[in-house]
């Protein structure tokens, strides 16, 4: 039997199995509408709050800030297009390595309401010039909306978010973090975080995919995308998925149980696949702070390897028929045959012509897997 070997977990992770025992309790026994007035409607309604209440609490944040969605992408499409619309908003500060989900809709907003859009610079290492982030705040005097991720999705680059936050108070500006890749594996408390609004989605973090959830700090008046009934208290209408509601609470649930135990496990994982990488492939490197444990998420390293471009085409082809699923960049925009616009933004002309490789890890990896995995890559190069 072929070896099946999965590190794309930034790409989505798999579903816990407490999470889908959870899920299949609330369809089987609650069928209810939750904006039903009878008792089978309000045991629905009852199972939305309490899932709302143990989010806010882990987040340290009010119920009443947390919204749900279908996901990362709509809790970002949400937040951004009522900053503009509703906010007041007419310039919007993002970095060239966000995921499409922010660099999409800064690019419709641009054209749709004539705003301006300022691009960060990005250093080598594809961190955000935090100097020139403070000069383009001093420089601009329009209401502004600071849009950058906490931990980049490809690379695995941490913002420094308390830092960024300051900055957008100092200057009164607004300040939106895709969160997708911090919540469910990092203790976040947006109480001492000063950030404005955080887009998350359950399948990062063993939950089910097709739901998330927005943070809009309290009196932010953010105004619905989607148009309806008056779910979510008016910022989100249709019906809500209870199911998936329930599941994502059970996985942020364990996610907070397990984080210390789980994250050492998944830190001795991603270190000792360095350490091998390193020994096995001569030449071997690491894009952006993935390399560094202070500087980056413990769950992914993107790796550059000493693979010619004419063979570099067939290398994720070979891994997939080796049983081992990985990526090239974002899932997102596996399709596309630009690259990644993340490694695009700071890489040199010569890092690019070399293949790069997204390996993402959960806990229930194993050192197994990864000697497999180098050993494969090491008979490809070879």
């Amino acid at each position: 039997m072929m070896t099946q070997v999965y590190f794309d977990n930034a790409a989505t992770t798999a579903i816990r199995p407490e999470v889908l025992d959870r899920m299949i309790e609330v369809m089987r026994n609650v069928p209810g509408n939750p904006s039903s007035t009878h008792a089978v409607g309000r045991k629905a309604k009852t199972i939305i709050e309490q899932a709302r209440k143990t989010i806010a609490g882990y987040l340290h944040v009010t119920p009443a800030e947390i919204v749900f969605t279908s996901g990362g992408t709509e809790a970002d499409n949400l937040i951004i297009n009522s900053a503009v619309r509703d906010l007041g908003v007419r310039h919007i500060i993002t970095s060239p390595i966000e995921h499409h989900a922010v660099i999409h809709v800064v690019e419709h907003l641009q054209l749709a309401y004539n705003i301006e859009v300022s691009m960060v610079k990005i250093k080598e290492c594809g961190s955000v010039d935090m100097d020139n982030l403070e000069a383009l705040l001093v420089e601009k005097k329009e209401k502004t909306l600071i849009s950058l991720m906490h931990i980049n999705n490809e690379i695995g680059n941490m913002l420094d978010i308390e830092a960024v936050s300051k900055l957008a108070k100092t200057h009164d500006a607004l300040f939106h973090s895709d969160m997708v890749q911090s919540v469910g594996h990092f203790d976040l408390n947006l109480t001492e975080i000063p950030v404005d609004f955080i887009a998350a989605a359950a399948h990062k973090f063993h939950g089910p995919k097709g739901v998330g959830f927005a943070f809009l700090r309290k009196n932010s008046k953010v105004k619905s995308l989607i148009f309806g009934g008056g779910q979510e208290r008016g910022s989100r209408a249709g019906t809500e998925p209870v199911h998936n509601i329930a599941g994502m609470e059970t996985a942020l649930i364990k996610a907070q149980e397990n984080l210390n135990t789980e994250r050492k496990h998944i830190e001795k994982i991603k270190w000792y696949f360095k350490e091998q990488l390193e020994n096995n492939i001569p030449g071997v490197n690491f894009n952006g702070n993935c390399h560094d444990g202070t500087l980056s998420t413990y769950t992914l390293l993107n790796v550059c390897l000493p693979v010619p471009p004419n063979k570099a085409l067939m290398l994720l082809f070979q891994l997939d028929l080796k049983g081992i699923a990985c990526s090239k960049g974002s899932a997102c925009q596996s399709g596309s045959d630009q690259g990644s616009h993340v490694l695009n933004a700071f890489l040199s002309k010569d890092k690019l012509d070399k293949p790069s490789i997204r390996f993402s890890f959960s806990h229930e990896n194993t050192q197994e897997e990864v000697d497999y995995v180098v050993s494969t890559l090491k008979e490809f190069i070879a």
